[in-house]
């Protein structure tokens, strides 16, 4: 068994370590923004450690529209700077990712009184091509309308004129996130999960560390640091104001919702980017069998820690589907799940959540706590190389220049056969079908064989193959709940949900096993699942 901090039974150790050292770099967050610096961080040779309160991506970055894009409608607010660094950006994670970030095209249809036309369409999508760098093979390309409903048969043919087809990436953002994080503590990072920060340790009027609190062992440990970072999205200024330091620039948080169906009344083969009648633009994207749609962009000012769909945001985005698909009349009781992000964006008065700018800031208090917030999922890597710039000159460490732009999360020279191997191996001894050999490829890449290369448990190998993902993340990526498996390591609550009931009680069961749970807490843990699942599809 490995010795790492994220393997759960060596957590202790690890953190016990950390509580008697001083570190160069603490970051605060263990979404993508946190996970991006700590990997800058400790590729330049910065000591550096993580904490983050609840799970990895447990926040925004796991409820995304789950695309690796250069943000197309920016080019609308003229945010030129945005659309050249996240176009460049997707070929980067791509690139350094290639089992989690994946070519996709997209569908941008045009309609007669829209706002998109045909010229200034094909101009926008040019220009994006131009600032993104986009190869000659992947250039845009602008199809009749006979061509679009080949493509996409029950879009709507009323007032229909044509598309834009461009290229874009889609990704799984929480496993992104987990990656960076993986290879960061490769490189030396230390990252915890499940540890809360509850206040500032001062030296001379600096802040000097952390006074956290172990969520799981309900118990507190002080960490000493040379420089903090708060990096925690939508809770950056309760960082803040635990710092005593949120001033006239406050975050804005908009409401993100996307809703998840069978692909029955619809069947949907590639995604679309369409104009809603309110002029508001929607993604319809097919994945593992379903179609997930969103999002909203409404202001938020609810609890931060438990955002719900409402039954208004439902209504809103399943009538945006129903006008532009032809019959499929879609109801609530088609959704099989739902999620909603936050999005952390930098006040700007006077101006809606739609119109503030997505570029990302960094505030610097008089203690010398170091903040960033808004941003991008996709501009992730370049935000930590402004972040760790930044705390690289003013600690005057003398670290290297950021290695991140060629710095590989998977080496893999012959992605197609090692695909093969896995998918071979699952049929042969578990006997799944190719399916799940996409599942386990897109989430774990190689190590998938880790999962694969364990005799089965279990007579069902449905559930022997779920045991062995589930005992991977135990000792590869600080799985401690099993709503956190379901929710950040793999995604089946949210495309599988129909398959929990199958094995939960066997996976509860080895938890329990493996994490000492008493029986009371095994139950709670079902529960959780279970109400999690149902909250999903409720909206009130």
């Amino acid at each position: 068994m490995s010795e790492s901090c994220l393997n759960v039974f060596h957590r202790k150790k690890f953190l016990s370590d950390l509580s008697s050292q001083k570190v160069e770099l603490l970051i605060i967050g263990g979404g993508i923004t946190g996970a991006g610096i700590a990997l800058d961080a400790a590729s330049r040779g910065i000591q550096v450690a993580l904490v983050e309160k609840s799970d990895f991506s447990s926040g925004t970055s796991s409820k995304s529209t789950k695309l690796i894009h250069g943000g197309l409608r920016y080019l609308k607010e003229f945010q030129f700077s945005i659309v050249r660094e996240t176009g460049k950006e997707r070929t980067t994670a791509y690139n350094n990712a290639p089992h989690l970030v994946h070519p996709e095209k997209l569908i941008l249809p045009i309609v007669k009184n829209g706002t998109l036309g045909w010229r200034s369409t094909s101009f926008a999508l040019w220009i994006y091509d131009l600032l993104a760098g986009v190869s000659k093979k992947d250039r845009k390309k602008m199809v009749q309308k006979k061509e679009v409903l080949e493509l996409i048969p029950q879009f709507n043919k009323h007032n229909l004129v044509g598309a834009g087809i461009y290229s874009e990436y889609r990704s799984d953002d929480s496993r992104l996130t987990i990656e960076i994080l993986k290879k960061a503590v490769s490189l030396g990072a230390l990252v915890f999960n499940y540890i809360e920060a509850k206040e500032f340790i001062y030296d001379n009027g600096k802040v000097s560390g952390l006074v956290v609190k172990d969520n799981i062992e309900n118990k507190e440990h002080c960490i000493s640091s040379q420089c903090i970072v708060n990096a925690a999205g939508p809770w950056v200024d309760e960082i803040r104001q635990i710092n005593k330091s949120l001033g006239k620039k406050r975050l804005k948080l908009s409401k993100g919702v996307h809703l998840v169906i069978k692909n029955n009344k619809l069947n949907l083969k590639h995604s679309v980017y369409f104009e809603a009648d309110d002029k508001r633009m929607i993604f319809a994207i097919p994945r593992e069998g379903k179609i997930y749609f969103g999002t909203t962009d409404t202001l938020y000012s609810s609890s931060i820690d438990n955002p719900k769909t409402s039954k208004q945001d439902a209504i809103y985005l399943l009538k945006c589907m129903n006008n532009a698909f032809e019959g499929i009349n879609l109801e609530l009781s088609d959704v099989i799940s739902s999620w909603v992000g936050l999005r952390p964006l930098i006040h700007e008065q006077g101006k809606s959540s739609s119109e503030i700018s997505r570029k990302d800031e960094i505030f610097i208090s008089k203690s010398d706590l170091i903040s960033i917030a808004g941003g991008k999922l996709t501009a992730y890597r370049t935000m930590a190389k402004r972040v760790v710039d930044l705390v690289n000159k003013k600690m005057k460490f003398t670290a290297n220049k950021c290695q991140t732009k060629k710095l590989k999360l998977i080496k893999l020279k012959d992605e197609l056969n090692v695909f093969k191997s896995i998918e071979n191996q699952l049929i042969n001894k578990y006997n799944l079908d190719e399916n799940y050999a996409y599942y386990l490829w897109t989430r774990y890449g190689l190590d998938s064989k880790l999962i694969i290369n364990k005799n089965p448990k279990y007579s069902n190998p449905f559930i022997s193959i779920i045991i062995n993902e589930f005992d991977y993340c135990l000792k590869n990526e600080s799985v401690l709940h099993l709503l956190d498996f379901l929710r950040f390591h793999n995604a089946r609550v949210y495309f599988y949900p129909q398959s929990i009931s199958e094995f939960i009680n066997p996976l509860a069961d080895y938890a329990k096993e493996k994490l000492n749970w008493t029986e009371e807490e095994k139950l709670k843990e079902i529960n959780s699942v279970n109400k999690f699942l149902k909250e999903a599809i409720t909206f009130e």
